[in-house]
Protein backbone atom coordinates (compact mmCIF):
# COMPACT_ATOMS: atom_id res chain seq x y z
CA UNK A 1 0.00 0.00 0.00
CA UNK A 2 1.37 3.43 -0.97
CA UNK A 3 1.93 6.16 1.60
CA UNK A 4 -0.63 8.38 -0.16
CA UNK A 5 -3.38 5.88 0.38
CA UNK A 6 -2.48 5.28 4.01
CA UNK A 7 -2.72 8.95 5.01
CA UNK A 8 -5.90 9.72 7.04
CA UNK A 9 -6.97 6.13 7.29
CA UNK A 10 -7.53 4.51 10.67
CA UNK A 11 -7.42 0.89 11.53
CA UNK A 12 -10.73 -0.39 12.98
CA UNK A 13 -10.51 -0.85 16.74
CA UNK A 14 -12.09 -3.86 18.39
CA UNK A 15 -15.29 -3.07 20.25
CA UNK A 16 -14.91 -2.94 24.00
CA UNK A 17 -17.23 -5.04 26.04
CA UNK A 18 -19.81 -3.01 27.87
CA UNK A 19 -19.10 -2.89 31.56
CA UNK A 20 -21.86 -2.00 33.98
CA UNK A 21 -20.16 -0.08 36.79
CA UNK A 22 -23.24 -0.50 39.00
CA UNK A 23 -23.31 -4.26 38.43
CA UNK A 24 -27.02 -4.20 37.86
CA UNK A 25 -28.81 -7.49 37.58
CA UNK A 26 -31.50 -8.36 35.09
CA UNK A 27 -34.99 -9.38 36.14
CA UNK A 28 -34.24 -13.04 35.45
CA UNK A 29 -31.05 -12.79 37.50
CA UNK A 30 -33.07 -11.43 40.41
CA UNK A 31 -35.58 -14.24 40.07
CA UNK A 32 -32.83 -16.86 39.99
CA UNK A 33 -31.23 -15.35 43.05
CA UNK A 34 -34.60 -15.23 44.82
CA UNK A 35 -35.22 -18.88 43.98
CA UNK A 36 -31.77 -19.82 45.28
CA UNK A 37 -32.31 -18.01 48.57
CA UNK A 38 -35.76 -19.53 49.00
CA UNK A 39 -34.37 -23.00 48.39
CA UNK A 40 -31.65 -22.48 51.02
CA UNK A 41 -34.23 -21.09 53.46
CA UNK A 42 -36.53 -24.09 52.96
CA UNK A 43 -33.59 -26.49 53.33
CA UNK A 44 -32.66 -24.83 56.61
CA UNK A 45 -36.22 -25.04 57.91
CA UNK A 46 -36.37 -28.67 56.79
CA UNK A 47 -33.21 -29.53 58.71
CA UNK A 48 -34.61 -27.72 61.75
CA UNK A 49 -37.88 -29.65 61.40
CA UNK A 50 -35.98 -32.95 61.35
CA UNK A 51 -34.29 -31.99 64.59
CA UNK A 52 -37.65 -30.77 65.90
CA UNK A 53 -39.21 -34.16 65.12
CA UNK A 54 -37.01 -35.77 67.78
CA UNK A 55 -37.65 -32.89 70.21
CA UNK A 56 -41.41 -33.06 69.73
CA UNK A 57 -42.07 -35.43 72.69
CA UNK A 58 -40.35 -32.98 75.05
CA UNK A 59 -42.34 -30.04 73.65
CA UNK A 60 -45.59 -32.00 73.75
CA UNK A 61 -45.04 -32.93 77.40
CA UNK A 62 -44.28 -29.31 78.21
CA UNK A 63 -47.43 -28.11 76.45
CA UNK A 64 -49.56 -30.69 78.30
CA UNK A 65 -48.18 -29.83 81.75
CA UNK A 66 -50.94 -27.26 82.45
CA UNK A 67 -53.52 -30.01 81.88
CA UNK A 68 -51.82 -32.38 84.33
CA UNK A 69 -51.59 -29.67 87.00
CA UNK A 70 -55.35 -29.10 87.03
CA UNK A 71 -57.30 -30.15 90.14
CA UNK A 72 -58.41 -33.73 89.54
CA UNK A 73 -56.11 -34.07 86.52
CA UNK A 74 -58.94 -35.26 84.25
CA UNK A 75 -58.15 -33.03 81.25
CA UNK A 76 -57.19 -35.03 78.17
CA UNK A 77 -56.23 -34.32 74.58
CA UNK A 78 -58.31 -36.19 72.01
CA UNK A 79 -57.41 -37.11 68.44
CA UNK A 80 -60.46 -37.42 66.23
CA UNK A 81 -58.74 -38.98 63.23
CA UNK A 82 -56.32 -41.86 62.69
CA UNK A 83 -53.62 -39.50 61.47
CA UNK A 84 -54.31 -36.85 64.09
CA UNK A 85 -51.33 -37.77 66.27
CA UNK A 86 -48.97 -37.80 63.27
CA UNK A 87 -50.32 -34.47 62.06
CA UNK A 88 -49.84 -32.94 65.50
CA UNK A 89 -46.26 -34.15 65.75
CA UNK A 90 -45.48 -32.94 62.22
CA UNK A 91 -46.88 -29.48 62.94
CA UNK A 92 -44.93 -29.16 66.18
CA UNK A 93 -41.74 -30.29 64.42
CA UNK A 94 -42.28 -27.72 61.67
CA UNK A 95 -42.99 -25.04 64.26
CA UNK A 96 -39.76 -25.89 66.11
CA UNK A 97 -37.79 -25.89 62.86
CA UNK A 98 -39.15 -22.50 61.79
CA UNK A 99 -38.54 -20.95 65.19
CA UNK A 100 -35.04 -22.36 65.75
CA UNK A 101 -33.79 -21.56 62.24
CA UNK A 102 -35.23 -18.04 62.07
CA UNK A 103 -31.70 -16.50 62.06
CA UNK A 104 -30.88 -18.66 59.03
CA UNK A 105 -33.87 -17.83 56.83
CA UNK A 106 -33.82 -14.18 57.89
CA UNK A 107 -30.18 -14.13 56.78
CA UNK A 108 -31.21 -15.53 53.39
CA UNK A 109 -33.70 -12.68 52.99
CA UNK A 110 -30.98 -10.19 53.92
CA UNK A 111 -28.51 -11.71 51.45
CA UNK A 112 -31.07 -11.37 48.67
CA UNK A 113 -31.42 -7.59 49.14
CA UNK A 114 -27.78 -7.10 50.22
CA UNK A 115 -26.21 -6.33 46.77
CA UNK A 116 -28.60 -3.44 46.15
CA UNK A 117 -27.90 -1.66 49.43
CA UNK A 118 -25.39 1.03 50.32
CA UNK A 119 -22.95 0.61 53.20
CA UNK A 120 -25.11 2.57 55.68
CA UNK A 121 -28.22 0.69 54.56
CA UNK A 122 -26.45 -2.63 55.09
CA UNK A 123 -25.62 -1.66 58.65
CA UNK A 124 -29.29 -0.78 59.21
CA UNK A 125 -30.46 -4.10 57.77
CA UNK A 126 -28.08 -6.06 60.01
CA UNK A 127 -29.12 -4.04 63.05
CA UNK A 128 -32.84 -4.41 62.37
CA UNK A 129 -32.43 -8.12 61.73
CA UNK A 130 -30.56 -8.82 64.96
CA UNK A 131 -32.86 -6.64 67.06
CA UNK A 132 -35.93 -8.17 65.42
CA UNK A 133 -34.82 -11.70 66.25
CA UNK A 134 -34.10 -10.69 69.86
CA UNK A 135 -37.42 -8.87 70.28
CA UNK A 136 -39.44 -11.68 68.75
CA UNK A 137 -37.58 -14.21 70.89
CA UNK A 138 -38.28 -12.19 74.04
CA UNK A 139 -41.96 -11.88 73.14
CA UNK A 140 -42.29 -15.57 72.28
CA UNK A 141 -40.57 -16.53 75.53
CA UNK A 142 -43.03 -14.32 77.43
CA UNK A 143 -45.87 -16.11 75.66
CA UNK A 144 -44.42 -19.50 76.59
CA UNK A 145 -44.29 -18.46 80.25
CA UNK A 146 -47.79 -16.98 80.10
CA UNK A 147 -49.59 -19.76 78.18
CA UNK A 148 -49.72 -22.35 81.03
CA UNK A 149 -51.34 -19.83 83.36
CA UNK A 150 -53.84 -18.91 80.66
CA UNK A 151 -54.78 -22.59 80.17
CA UNK A 152 -55.21 -23.22 83.88
CA UNK A 153 -57.30 -20.11 84.48
CA UNK A 154 -59.59 -20.72 81.52
CA UNK A 155 -60.15 -24.38 82.42
CA UNK A 156 -60.85 -23.47 86.03
CA UNK A 157 -64.30 -22.27 84.88
CA UNK A 158 -65.31 -25.81 83.88
CA UNK A 159 -67.88 -27.21 86.35
CA UNK A 160 -66.70 -29.90 88.74
CA UNK A 161 -69.10 -32.49 87.32
CA UNK A 162 -67.90 -32.03 83.74
CA UNK A 163 -65.03 -33.86 82.04
CA UNK A 164 -62.46 -31.84 80.08
CA UNK A 165 -61.95 -33.36 76.62
CA UNK A 166 -59.91 -31.08 74.37
CA UNK A 167 -59.30 -31.44 70.66
CA UNK A 168 -55.55 -31.77 70.23
CA UNK A 169 -55.36 -29.50 67.17
CA UNK A 170 -57.51 -26.82 68.81
CA UNK A 171 -55.37 -26.86 71.94
CA UNK A 172 -52.18 -26.60 69.88
CA UNK A 173 -53.58 -23.69 67.85
CA UNK A 174 -54.46 -21.85 71.04
CA UNK A 175 -51.07 -22.46 72.65
CA UNK A 176 -48.92 -21.60 69.64
CA UNK A 177 -51.17 -18.73 68.62
CA UNK A 178 -50.67 -17.13 72.02
CA UNK A 179 -46.90 -17.50 71.69
CA UNK A 180 -46.90 -15.92 68.23
CA UNK A 181 -49.13 -13.03 69.34
CA UNK A 182 -46.73 -12.18 72.14
CA UNK A 183 -43.75 -12.49 69.79
CA UNK A 184 -45.14 -10.23 67.07
CA UNK A 185 -46.39 -7.66 69.58
CA UNK A 186 -42.79 -7.05 70.62
CA UNK A 187 -41.91 -6.21 66.99
CA UNK A 188 -44.24 -3.20 66.83
CA UNK A 189 -41.63 -0.75 68.25
CA UNK A 190 -39.07 -1.87 65.66
CA UNK A 191 -41.65 -1.25 62.94
CA UNK A 192 -42.09 2.31 64.25
CA UNK A 193 -38.32 2.86 64.24
CA UNK A 194 -38.19 1.57 60.65
CA UNK A 195 -40.80 4.15 59.67
CA UNK A 196 -38.66 6.84 61.32
CA UNK A 197 -35.55 5.71 59.45
CA UNK A 198 -37.56 5.84 56.23
CA UNK A 199 -38.58 9.43 56.98
CA UNK A 200 -42.28 8.62 57.34
CA UNK A 201 -42.67 9.07 61.11
CA UNK A 202 -40.86 11.57 63.36
CA UNK A 203 -40.00 11.14 67.00
CA UNK A 204 -41.97 14.29 67.78
CA UNK A 205 -45.11 12.72 66.30
CA UNK A 206 -44.49 9.56 68.31
CA UNK A 207 -44.24 11.50 71.57
CA UNK A 208 -47.35 13.52 70.75
CA UNK A 209 -49.27 10.30 70.07
CA UNK A 210 -48.51 8.68 73.43
CA UNK A 211 -52.20 8.75 74.41
CA UNK A 212 -53.22 6.82 71.30
CA UNK A 213 -50.31 4.43 71.87
CA UNK A 214 -51.54 3.79 75.40
CA UNK A 215 -55.09 3.10 74.23
CA UNK A 216 -53.91 0.81 71.41
CA UNK A 217 -51.55 -1.05 73.78
CA UNK A 218 -54.31 -1.76 76.28
CA UNK A 219 -56.75 -2.72 73.53
CA UNK A 220 -54.20 -5.09 71.98
CA UNK A 221 -53.35 -6.58 75.38
CA UNK A 222 -57.04 -7.11 76.14
CA UNK A 223 -57.54 -8.83 72.78
CA UNK A 224 -54.40 -10.97 73.05
CA UNK A 225 -54.94 -12.09 76.63
CA UNK A 226 -57.64 -14.74 77.00
CA UNK A 227 -57.54 -14.49 80.80
CA UNK A 228 -60.38 -12.47 82.37
CA UNK A 229 -57.92 -10.86 84.76
CA UNK A 230 -56.69 -7.24 84.50
CA UNK A 231 -53.24 -7.94 85.95
CA UNK A 232 -51.69 -9.86 82.96
CA UNK A 233 -53.32 -7.43 80.54
CA UNK A 234 -51.87 -4.45 82.41
CA UNK A 235 -48.39 -6.01 82.50
CA UNK A 236 -48.33 -6.67 78.76
CA UNK A 237 -49.71 -3.20 77.99
CA UNK A 238 -47.07 -1.62 80.22
CA UNK A 239 -44.32 -3.53 78.40
CA UNK A 240 -45.66 -2.41 75.02
CA UNK A 241 -45.85 1.22 76.19
CA UNK A 242 -42.26 1.04 77.48
CA UNK A 243 -41.11 -0.35 74.12
CA UNK A 244 -43.04 2.43 72.37
CA UNK A 245 -41.17 5.15 74.27
CA UNK A 246 -37.91 3.30 73.67
CA UNK A 247 -38.68 3.42 69.94
CA UNK A 248 -39.33 7.17 70.25
CA UNK A 249 -35.96 7.62 71.98
CA UNK A 250 -34.10 5.66 69.30
CA UNK A 251 -35.86 7.71 66.61
CA UNK A 252 -34.89 10.95 68.37
CA UNK A 253 -31.23 9.92 68.56
CA UNK A 254 -31.32 8.99 64.87
CA UNK A 255 -32.73 12.40 63.96
CA UNK A 256 -30.01 14.15 66.00
CA UNK A 257 -27.37 12.10 64.19
CA UNK A 258 -28.77 13.12 60.81
CA UNK A 259 -28.87 16.77 61.91
CA UNK A 260 -25.18 16.69 62.89
CA UNK A 261 -24.27 15.16 59.55
CA UNK A 262 -26.23 17.89 57.72
CA UNK A 263 -24.39 20.64 59.62
CA UNK A 264 -21.02 19.32 58.47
Amino acid sequence: MSPALSVGTEQPQPKKARIDPERRMTVWSHLRELRRRLIWAVIGIGVGAIVGWFLTPLVTNFIQEPLADLPGGDAQLNFQTLGGAFDLRFRIALWIGTLVTCPWWITQIGLFIWPGLKRSERLHVVGFGVVGVLLFGAGAYSGILFAPHAVQILLSFVPDQAAILLRADSYLNFYLGLVYVFGFSFLIPEFLVALNFAGVLSSRSMVKGWRWATVVSFAFAAFANPIPNPVPMTIQAAVLIALYFLAALVSYLHERHLAKIAQH
